[in-house]
């Protein structure tokens, strides 16, 4: 369980990203989260179960300058 304060959401929840970083390796391109996800630089995540999640970065502005 999260020893936060306050309890970082679970890796089910939408806000799932949001929980703090426990170990983080930038050389490799991911970190792992209190919550137990692998949050990946491409935005992908793999959460505890073994589910892939895609990468979902926003979308570029139409018409933007």
């Amino acid at each position: 369980m999260c020893p936060h304060d306050p309890v970082c959401p679970s890796a089910e929840a939408p806000d799932r990203e949001a929980a703090r970083t426990l170990a983080c390796h930038p050389e490799q391109g991911w970190s792992l989260l209190c919550n137990g996800v692998v949050l990946f630089e491409d935005t992908g995540e793999l959460l505890p179960g073994g589910t892939a999640i895609a990468p979902h970065r926003p979308d570029p502005l139409v018409g933007a300058i």
